[in-house]
């Protein structure tokens, strides 16, 4: 069985661990890397989008940094309990166009017993900035 360290139930030292492995992944922007985090059948609301599954997630996130270029994430500790972590988060990318826009906003999430993500539920907003805004 997969096991993702560390596992529940969560102190507030592991769920800042557990944060900041998110971060450092999602920085990665490897779409493998990060999918191995959730479980094989892991559901997501991402924005109004609906993504379950490893595969989908891949599919998702390959698409999303194909679009956000120069992507850079920091999320920031809300809240937890035994098996459940709440992050705030800001993201800064590129568009296209090469358009800046740093993307604001919560999570939470929910853990099976083997440390792997089951649940995702992403609240997001976009805030167009100039390139001599950026904080990231």
């Amino acid at each position: 069985m997969e096991k993702k360290y560390p596992l529940p139930p969560f102190s507030e030292e592991t769920a800042k661990q557990k944060i900041q492995m998110a971060e450092d992944a999602w920085n990665s922007q490897d779409p493998q890397k990060v999918s191995m985090a959730y479980t094989i059948d892991s559901e997501w609301r991402n924005r109004s989008q609906f993504v379950n599954g490893r595969e989908e997630i891949r599919s998702f996130l390959s698409e999303k940094w194909k679009k956000e270029k120069n992507y850079k994430l920091k999320k920031e500790y809300w809240s937890h309990t035994d098996n459940r972590i709440a992050v705030r988060f800001e993201y800064e990318y590129q568009n296209e166009a090469g358009d800046w826009f740093r993307a604001y906003g919560n999570e939470n999430w929910e853990f099976n017993e083997n440390g792997l993500m089951q649940k995702r539920y992403a609240s997001i907003n976009d805030l167009p900035i100039l390139e001599s805004e950026r904080k990231l």
